[in-house]
């Protein structure tokens, strides 16, 4: 194996020249590869947000990292590069979503020399994406994270604005801390992903998908949690091993949650849920029982016993379900609401 690993790793070191050569934005945006010497057990292959870049994935990939696994956070296409962006020079953002696909698969090919079951995760778009990678090769995939992935607007008009206008847009949070991608984009490139959320909420209806953990927030204010609820719930039809967690409002975490240098205080709760999803084979009735239990205050030996499951997972799924981080009511595990 460490033969393959090493073929593997001089390509990564590519990756990181070629990055070099053309110019980043800045070092925020370099691809991110953390490799231990040997195959690992699981490979994780993660993909951040729209015009953003692999700082996104830093804290989530260095506590699968601390847990023996191998894993890749790529640059995306035509993001994080350097250059005087504006409205009459916007960044080069694929308008082609094939170009994204043809990534996936490339990067995928390459997750699988270094572990023997790949995980894949994204945050918004890339959330899209590793839910599209998820359906199209099941068979391949362990499970998929899926954090605030982007399968409509908060706001259905903003949606039809997207599809329509031709024009650049600036975030309204591009000086916030922890935006180290681009300021602006054109509406063009964000249309891309709209129509592949339509390829992915259609595949969802039939198809068996690789199992998913969803995780949203009743905060955001960017994307669409029905669409988040709907496609869970199509998955989970087809795919018993899926888990849906959303965090309360009162916790005040917006779209942009998994870091703490984007506003997220409670990054650890995402690198908690996380953990207990990858690292159990649970299913979402399974699931809800647990943490019904544990709101009921049964014990971890308890738990253990009766579900078959770890104490460090028991452990975990406490830590998320407390009433001090908002899950009153059970209404976290509540895809209906």
């Amino acid at each position: 194996m460490k033969i393959g690993i090493q073929k593997t790793l001089e390509i990564l070191e590519q990756v990181q020249e070629l990055e070099s050569t053309r110019g980043l934005k800045n070092e925020a945006c370099r691809s991110k590869f953390l490799i231990h010497p040997d195959f690992t057990s699981k490979v994780f292959l993660f993909l951040h947000g729209f015009t953003a870049g692999p700082y996104q994935f830093e804290p989530l990939g260095k506590a699968f990292f601390n847990k023996g696994y191998n894993v890749l956070i790529p640059l995306q296409p035509g993001h994080g590069l350097s250059g005087n962006w504006s409205r009459q020079n916007p960044p080069p953002l694929p308008t082609d979503i094939q170009i994204y696909q043809q990534f996936l698969i490339e990067w995928l090919q390459i997750a699988k020399t270094l572990g023997q079951q790949v995980v894949i995760g994204g945050f918004s778009t890339g959330g899209t994406l590793a839910a599209w990678l998820a359906l199209e090769h099941p068979q391949l995939i362990d499970r998929a994270l899926l954090f605030a992935p982007f399968l409509g607007s908060r706001y259905s008009l903003f949606d039809r604005l997207i599809e329509i206008l031709p024009i650049y847009f600036e975030w309204f949070n591009k000086n916030a801390p922890g935006n180290f991608g681009y300021k602006g984009f054109c509406l063009k490139a964000l249309r891309t992903f709209l129509k592949l959320r339509e390829e992915v909420l259609e595949k969802a209806k039939g198809c068996v998908c690789a199992p998913i953990l969803i995780v949203c927030s009743e905060a955001d204010r960017a994307v669409s949690r029905s669409k988040q609820q709907e496609f869970f719930r199509r998955v989970l039809n087809q795919q018993p091993k899926s888990w849906y967690y959303c965090f309360d409002d009162s916790l005040h975490i917006e779209h942009r949650m998994m870091t703490k240098l984007e506003d997220n205080d409670y990054e650890e709760l995402i690198i908690t849920l996380a953990k207990a999803f990858v690292e159990s084979d649970l299913t979402w009735i399974e699931f809800e029982q647990i943490v019904k239990q544990i709101a009921q205050g049964q014990t971890y030996d308890q738990i253990m016993r009766e579900f078959n499951v770890d104490s460090q997972v028991s452990q975990q799924l406490s830590v998320m379900v407390t009433q001090g981080f908002g899950c009153d009511g059970l209404k976290c595990i509540n895809p209906y609401s």
